[in-house]
């Protein structure tokens, strides 16, 4: 007859010291992983049967594909309700998938069904990339599901587009980890090919692959990237080369003032002036040059390094994944302005951001908070939006403060 079991061994699962383990050990983190996947499929479901879809975009992408359908690949001729088409050519073959598999866009039950995949492969990337850096505690990971509240109505109540985009910007972060430098590129470059806030990551990626394979394969990598926008925009480039190039890739486009998040603390005059874009499109590339030259490639010794084809470093994952995600981070804080369904540009990378700095965990929450607080507010308001402007500017400023020394020694190694 077997001894009777230990009351220690059934209990050694649900005792306080394991449970601190659980939300607090990085290395425990795969378990809150697995139990929140299976909370976010449920959750999913959930939202889309128990709250009404709001319609936005969805027609107007329906109406702009439907034109290519018809045989218009003149960009100065696609538009819907809301107005000319905007995205690049990427954006199109996406939606023109969305608009056959849900009958012409007519079916929203089963779109929305497709954006719960979305959503679910956006946060497997994610939580791959979390797992493989192993710093942020698991509890992090549980506060950035359930702060969600923003982030699961753009997926599956609106549809957006962004939110494929980013999904393909995060997978293709997860081949920037295991140096599958082309296919990470291609992805990269097809996530561009959607929407073009993708672009704000693009000085983080030049930088890591210089970096990591040198100047002669990040100009080859690159030029993959320039290849794969030209094989995809060929229909539009052949029949009006011109009204592409300034439809799709528009940088003067200017924002309705009742949309904006970020600057309802100014007035509409100053939100529509030229200068005002132009000074915060200068605060961008300063801030930008200094972070590059003085944090992200200091450990260079001699800047002719740099143009050596034998020059390699072996960046961490930490260091990679902080590159990529302070380059977008930058371009947030100097944005002309941020609409609701941009949150999604940033939302998951927030807590990887906090836990970079030396601020208090404690912070790091508190700070988290007021910025779904900002991005929650409807109509935004001048104290939410000055609320979001200190929180991303407390988060810079400890960037700039913590990361100097970190990603200098501790997160990069030279390669024999």
């Amino acid at each position: 007859m077997p001894p009777p079991r230990s009351r220690s061994s059934k209990s050694k699962f649900f005792n306080v010291d394991f449970v601190k383990e659980l939300l607090f050990d990085p290395n425990r983190s795969k378990f809150v992983i697995v139990g929140l996947f299976i909370f976010e499929i449920f959750l999913n479901v959930f939202i889309i049967k128990k709250i009404n879809y709001t319609e936005i975009d969805w027609i107007a992408y329906m109406q702009e594909v439907e034109g290519v359908v018809n045989g218009t690949f003149d960009y100065s001729e696609l538009k819907g309700d809301t107005g000319p088409l905007v995205y690049p050519a990427g954006f199109v073959y996406v939606y023109l998938i969305l608009y056959y598999v849900t009958q012409f866009g007519k079916n929203i039950r089963l779109g929305q069904l497709i954006f719960v995949g979305i959503y679910l492969t956006l946060i497997s990337a994610v939580f791959y990339i979390y797992y493989r850096v192993n710093k942020v505690p698991p509890y992090a990971y549980v506060v950035m599901c359930f702060l969600a509240y923003r982030i699961h109505s753009i997926f599956v109540l609106r549809l957006f587009n962004d939110p494929i985009a980013m999904t393909f910007l995060y997978i293709s972060i997860v081949f920037l980890l295991h140096r599958q430098w082309t296919i990470a590129c291609l992805l990269y470059s097809l996530a561009v090919s959607i929407k073009m806030n993708i672009l704000l990551m693009a000085p983080g990626l030049f930088i890591v692959l210089l970096l990591s394979v040198g100047l002669r394969s990040t100009i080859r990598l690159i030029s993959y990237c320039a290849a794969l926008q030209f094989v995809l925009a060929i229909p539009f480039l052949w029949t009006n080369p011109i009204a592409y190039i300034v439809r799709s890739f528009d940088l003067g486009r200017q924002f309705f003032y009742i949309w904006t998040v970020n600057w309802r603390c100014i007035s509409e005059e100053i939100f529509l002036n030229r200068w005002f874009h132009l000074g915060l499109l200068a605060l961008h590339l300063i801030v930008l040059l200094y972070v590059c030259c003085f944090q992200w490639l200091k450990q260079i010794r001699k800047i002719n390094e740099l143009f050596t084809f034998h020059q390699r470093f072996q960046l961490s994952s930490d260091a990679i994944v902080t590159i990529m995600f302070y380059s977008n981070f930058i371009g947030i804080c100097f944005c002309r302005s941020l609409h609701y369904q941009f949150y999604v540009w940033y939302y998951h990378m927030l807590i990887h951001l906090f836990w970079s700095t030396k601020s208090p965990s404690i912070v790091n929450l508190i700070f988290l908070v007021l910025i779904e607080f900002s991005w929650n507010t409807y109509p935004s308001t001048m104290i939410s939006s000055s609320i979001l402007h200190l929180s991303h500017l407390y988060l810079l400023i400890q960037l700039i403060i913590s990361l100097k020394f970190e990603l200098n020694t501790k997160k990069t190694k030279r390669m024999n």
